[in-house]
């Protein structure tokens, strides 16, 4: 009773203020509709050492040749002038280091957050620009991937002593009942072909309660509709092929929403549509040194030609390369040690605990022999464990933090395009935190 009774009605009720003796309430209240005039600079707008400052100033140094060249806006041909790919480039780079994956949301922070505001520098974009520039640069992108190495490279910052491998499978872009047989696919693409021809007559009698734009939209759907209808028909063979049994075969589904996208397990146990995204990172400098998308569902033979990505980006192969057991196959291993690539992978471990798995067996080659002893030793060991502490954490980041856990776009050329940004952001923050860029 003493604490809701005499105390209450005691001390504490002797300390509350009284409104009638101390007169009435003075506060500062919002003023929306007072005029301000703030002498303030684009320039401004960010401190210093902001990481949108760091990425305009590598954008800068590199060589944007390939994107200026599809510009059609020269001299005085008629249209209005075309959007500075520094601009855009600057745009896609901090935007995907922030995680940043959607051409709308790009839009809206152009508008409304000041870093975005400091790089577009009074420049008006649309997200009908953001989302073309963002995959229809393929080739200029790929370069722009090798320059940022290059640049590395020369610095001394990338050695290739060690590179690990490891691969991701991203969610792509299509549900799961997008998936038909050949036979469902065949109604759907005649169901297609007819809704074209439907929408072309309508076209020749216009419906007045229709705008143009909205003719021209269905006309744009029905004739994407047919167009991804026929790939997922001319995919179906290569799906075919990767089955074993004639069953298998038999059954094997295409989606029409992402004809290229493939039914994957995922690392929570599912099953989904996805692709399988392969990043090689250069173990001492952690730096993505290959970037390559596949739809095979398996890593098996996927250090193949990853090893000739790492080569045509920085004219040299690794000295060593760590992967886990989902790439150990013996050919690829003998092939890498022809190439002077010494291998850390797993060894298989035979049925039998009597047999020595480090031990070479009747028929391997020299590599495959060496391969096997060396992944005996203690050092061997200690060296593998490279492998996770860089690829996979790599892999996480680019994943949670820079938007590569979903793919908002379709077609393997366009899922590569998100995975270049993504790298190349990366690579950039990697660069800065060496010191090497400022």
């Amino acid at each position: 009773m003493t604490l809701f009774g005499a105390e209450c009605n005691g001390s504490v009720g002797r300390d509350k203020p009284s409104l009638e003796a101390d007169g009435e309430l003075r506060l500062q209240r919002a003023e929306r509709f007072q005029m301000e005039w703030r002498p303030v600079h684009a320039d401004a707008l960010l401190p210093p050492d902001h990481r949108a400052r760091m990425i305009w100033s590598a954008v800068e140094r590199l060589d944007l040749g390939r994107f200026y060249a599809v510009i059609q806006a020269r001299g005085s041909s008629p249209g209005r002038p075309a959007i500075d790919p520094k601009i855009l480039v600057a745009l896609w780079l901090y935007a995907t280091s922030e995680g940043v994956g959607s051409a709308r949301e790009l839009e809206r922070l152009c508008e409304s957050h000041d870093a975005y505001r400091w790089i577009c520098g009074g420049v008006s974009v649309n997200h009908h620009t953001l989302s073309d520039f963002r995959v229809g640069q393929g080739a200029a992108l790929d370069e722009l991937m090798t320059q940022v190495l290059a640049v590395l490279v020369h610095g001394g910052l990338v050695t290739l002593e060690r590179v690990a491998q490891d691969g991701m499978r991203v969610r792509a872009s299509a549900g799961a009942a997008s998936f038909r047989r050949e036979a469902s696919l065949q109604k759907c693409l005649s169901a297609a072909r007819e809704q074209v021809e439907h929408v072309k007559k309508q076209a020749d009698q216009p419906d007045p309660h229709r705008s143009a734009r909205e003719r021209a939209a269905a006309e744009r759907s029905a004739r994407e509709r047919e167009e991804r209808v026929t790939r997922a028909l001319l995919e179906l063979p290569k799906v075919r092929a990767a089955k074993e049994t004639p069953k298998a075969k038999e059954e094997a589904r295409v989606s029409t929403t992402d004809p290229e996208a493939r039914v994957m397990k995922m690392g929570d146990g599912g099953f989904r549509p996805a692709f399988n995204v392969q990043l090689a990172t250069d173990t001492t400098s952690r730096v993505i040194v290959g970037v390559q998308v596949t739809n095979a569902g398996s890593d098996m033979g996927q250090s193949e030609p990853m090893l000739e990505e790492i080569e045509r980006r920085t004219e040299s192969k690794p000295e060593e390369l760590l992967m886990d057991g989902g790439y150990t196959r013996l050919e690829s291993i003998q092939k890498a040690d022809e190439q002077g690539v010494k291998v850390y992978a797993p060894v298989q471990r035979p049925r039998s605990e009597a047999i020595d798995p480090y031990q070479p067996k009747p028929g391997d080659s020299p590599g495959i022999a060496a391969w096997r002893q060396r992944m005996g030793t203690p050092e061997a060991k200690a060296i593998y464990k490279q492998r996770a502490a860089t690829a996979e954490t790599v892999n996480a980041d680019l994943r949670v933090w820079r938007g590569l856990d979903r793919m908002g776009v379709r077609g393997s050329a366009k899922v590569l395009c998100v995975a270049l940004w993504a790298a190349i952001a990366y690579n950039l923050m990697r660069w800065a935190a060496v010191g090497g860029l400022t």
